[in-house]
């Protein structure tokens, strides 16, 4: 009774679907958070009769043959690139990313990792800094006597002085791109991980080699759609009972061949 391991392996992948929704909705009110999709693929096939056979019986060759099916597996759970829309905040040190492009931070490791969340800080010694305290590349500090800062498009940033007429520049931020974001290892605090799936980074200033540009006193919004995910996921909940009832009905014909005297 093929059907019981068949439908099990059903439940199973609608299950996995309903976490990647959860996962999504989840973090519907985060910065920069990008939709998942869970993909999947047919499992093996049991080759009864092989298409292109020739009949033993007369010759002839047979069309189609008898494949059977042994179920579905997980191949991917992929990331749907689309930017979120842009929510405005009014903060100095918020920025959005319009386009492509990740902010590069360092991790207390040493490696390197990026993010869109441009929700941007400064901790005790006036370092432009994650909401996790992990510093932006390249470093920049504003100074403590500095009453204003200013990011243009291209990531510049300057500061103002109260005793100074023009603005001080202390750096300029710079972009990474890839040639396959969806490559990127997610690892939380919407951080992410180069891999060799994703390649090395393409580093540049804002606006250049396709990057995008950065609008201060904003931040990117989630690209989750709630009507979507709501549903997919009954799309999933309903997958899930019928697979369930694949199961059952496969039981009850086994309860029936017992039953035989």
């Amino acid at each position: 009774m093929r059907a019981l391991q068949i439908a099990a392996t059903g439940m199973s992948a609608q299950q996995m679907r309903v976490e990647v929704i959860s996962n999504n909705l989840a973090n519907m009110s985060t910065t920069g958070y990008n939709a998942r999709r869970a993909e999947f693929a047919d499992l093996h096939y049991q080759q009864m009769t092989r298409p292109g056979t020739i009949n033993a019986t007369d010759g002839t060759t047979i069309p189609a043959g008898v494949q059977l099916g042994l179920g579905v597996r997980p191949t991917a759970v992929t990331v749907n690139i689309a930017q979120g829309s842009l929510s405005a905040t009014g903060g100095d040190l918020d920025v959005a990313i319009d386009g492509n492009g990740y902010l590069e931070v360092t991790l207390p490791s040493g490696i390197s990792a990026y993010t869109r969340d441009g929700g941007l800080k400064r901790n005790g010694t006036g370092q432009i800094v994650t909401s996790d305290g992990y510093p932006v590349v390249p470093d920049m500090t504003i100074p403590n006597d500095a009453r204003a800062v200013a990011i243009n498009a291209e990531g510049e940033v300057y500061a103002y002085f109260a005793d100074q007429v023009a603005p001080q520049l202390l750096g300029q931020f710079t972009l990474a791109n890839f040639s396959n974001q969806k490559g990127l290892e997610a690892i939380g605090s919407n951080l992410f991980l180069e891999t060799g799936a994703s390649g090395p980074p393409n580093v540049n200033t804002p606006g250049a080699d396709e990057l995008g540009t950065l609008r201060q006193g904003y931040l990117e919004e989630s690209s989750v759609d709630p009507v979507r995910e709501i549903t997919e996921l009954i799309k999933a909940q309903r997958g899930y009972e019928l697979n369930a009832k694949v199961i059952s009905a496969a039981d009850q014909m086994l309860g029936a061949t017992t039953q035989v005297r």
